[in-house]
């Protein structure tokens, strides 16, 4: 079985705004931010 590792939420709120594709920013939305984050960090 494969452990699935978070990133916590104090963690995420810090760098959440620094990311592109967040609302209010040209260009496309992304989907999900966090998902990626939490790819690349595994």
């Amino acid at each position: 079985m494969t452990r699935r590792y978070g990133l916590r939420l104090d963690l995420w709120e810090r760098i959440q705004n620094l990311l592109p594709g967040r609302f209010g920013t040209v260009g496309r939305t992304a989907k999900d931010n966090r998902l990626f984050v939490e790819a690349v960090l595994l």
